[in-house]
């Protein structure tokens, strides 16, 4: 029995990822049993950061190792997206130095667990559900601390961004955003624009994209584009924007 605990233990110590919390049903996968976990718990080879949810006692956690448990250790379907997947690519030239967020974006019904939601991470997460974009379409797995994450594409991220706009994003700082995105992929903007479900998204994006200057535009078809029909108003007492049918912000407009 001692041989057999004393496998277990390599066992949990080299799986366990550093800086990755360790689930229990996770490690009851791996052949360590609930009251094997209490024994590793009171022995100090585990620490407890909620029910359910331990790491090792020298770790320290960051976000990225929570994600990485969510994506890897749970069904859940969720992944880093908007400002956070922009920031995390190099898109940094924007940052808001004093209000970071971690954006989580997934489908409807999707819901964070409580050791994650209650574990201080170092900065506030921002849990959007939603069915807008497909569930995986256009996202990538990125290398963070040698965690590996799902997060979106830039292509993505920014279409994440204007539908949290104009309540979390300003429509200006979407704007100085979508400047510094000059290598978006055409073809893939052109797909994720065909799947959209939001015709707010649709016209903000390609109005911005359009007022930015950006080379790309000139690759998409925006015949076989479902832009909807009506005004969408996104501001009250702004300025109307007759080529793609929406009111807008009017320091946006004037910029």
């Amino acid at each position: 029995m001692a041989t057999q605990n004393k496998t277990k233990l390599k066992t949990l110590v080299k799986n366990i990822k550093p800086g990755t919390v360790a689930l229990a049903s996770w490690l009851e996968y791996l052949g360590i049993s609930r009251d094997l976990q209490k024994h590793y718990l009171r022995s100090g080879w585990l620490e407890a950061i909620g029910r359910g949810a331990y790491k090792k006692p020298e770790d320290e956690l960051n976000w990225e190792g929570g994600v990485y448990t969510l994506q890897n250790q749970t069904n859940l379907r969720i992944h880093v997206g908007a400002l956070s997947a922009l920031s995390l690519q190099g898109f940094s030239h924007y940052i808001r130095l004093n209000r970071q967020i971690l954006y989580l974006f997934s489908p409807y019904k999707e819901k964070l667990p409580k050791w994650f939601k209650d574990f201080n991470w170092g900065i506030p997460v921002y849990h959007q559900q939603s069915s807008f974009l497909p569930e995986k379409a256009a996202t990538i797995i990125h290398e963070i601390k040698n965690i590996s994450v799902r997060i979106s594409s830039a292509e993505r991220a920014i279409m994440e961004c204007l539908y949290l706009a104009p309540k979390e994003f300003d429509l200006v700082e979407c704007y100085h955003l979508m400047e510094g995105l000059v290598n978006l992929r055409p073809q893939l903007v052109q797909g994720l624009l065909k799947q959209c479900k939001s015709v707010k998204v649709k016209r903000l994006f390609l109005y911005l994209g359009d007022k930015a200057n950006h080379q790309w535009m000139k690759f998409l078809d925006t015949s076989v584009i479902d832009l909807g029909s009506g005004n969408r108003r996104i501001t009250e007492g702004g300025v109307y924007v007759s080529e793609y049918n929406i009111t807008i912000p009017k320091e946006l407009a004037e910029l």
